[in-house]
């Protein structure tokens, strides 16, 4: 990872003022696509889906993508740093929600006709919400800690083995907290229901990243090298 140093710069008198400097890593731009598409799954997933006989939310597509950039996370940055990106992205989900909370209660101007497709859409209804924000963090911290603790007894071998283990594991997590909580708002009344709900989503989730795998792991391999990471084992 390459650093740089204070930057000094004139202004239009000619003094001399200076700047913090920005240092040079992917972690900030890891850590806004994580938060991002977080935020895009909240919107979706008020919306229920069903596929023939699969039941789903508006937001199985983009919940993978969270827990491949995370995956990416964990093993290149640690337990810490994801933990980090976690806590921004449960800190921006809450300010997103009193954000659309407010809009919806300011007063509609006369010309305006979309009052109620616009609360019907964005007010996120406080059992969604919490469903989300639980799920997605004890979701993504186990994800994380179990990858990290098997890197930890294995080294950079294993790679292939710990992200399907902490996918399997933070999936099921994320997936029964979420269902659980969110299911009778969306409609699942029936225990078949939430059954295939639970079921249809972990596995749905699971086989994404699964699938993904290889570009999990080539972009895990891009990030160390653009970060000049060195393995423990070959450290001076």
């Amino acid at each position: 990872m390459t650093t740089q140093s204070a930057t000094a710069t004139t202004d239009s008198r000619g003094e001399s003022i200076r700047f913090i400097p920005v240092q040079s890593t992917l972690y900030p731009w890891l850590v806004t696509l994580f938060v991002v598409t977080f935020l895009i799954s909240n919107i979706n997933a008020t919306k229920g889906v069903q596929l023939g006989p699969l039941i789903t939310d508006g937001a199985f597509f983009l919940f993978p993508l969270a827990y491949i950039v995370g995956d990416v996370l964990s093993e290149c940055y640690g337990f810490k740093s994801t933990r980090r990106a976690v806590a921004i992205g449960f800190a921006m989900a809450i300010l997103a929600a009193i954000a659309f909370y407010i809009a919806i209660w300011l007063p509609a101007a006369d010309f305006y006709e979309g009052q109620e497709a616009f609360a019907a859409t964005l007010g996120l209804m406080p059992q969604i919400l919490g469903a989300s924000l639980a799920g997605y963090v004890v979701g993504q911290l186990l994800n994380s800690f179990t990858l990290v603790r098997m890197k930890a007894r294995s080294g950079e071998k294993g790679l292939i083995s710990r992200l399907i283990a902490s996918t399997v594991v933070g999936e099921l997590g994320d997936t029964v907290i979420f269902c659980a909580i969110a299911a009778p708002v969306i409609g699942v009344a029936t225990v078949g229901g939430f059954l295939n709900y639970v079921i249809v989503g972990f596995l749905w989730k699971t086989a994404c990243e699964v699938v993904m795998l290889p570009i999990t792991t080539q972009v895990i391999k891009w990030v160390k090298k653009r970060e000049d990471y060195v393995p423990l084992d070959r450290a001076a």
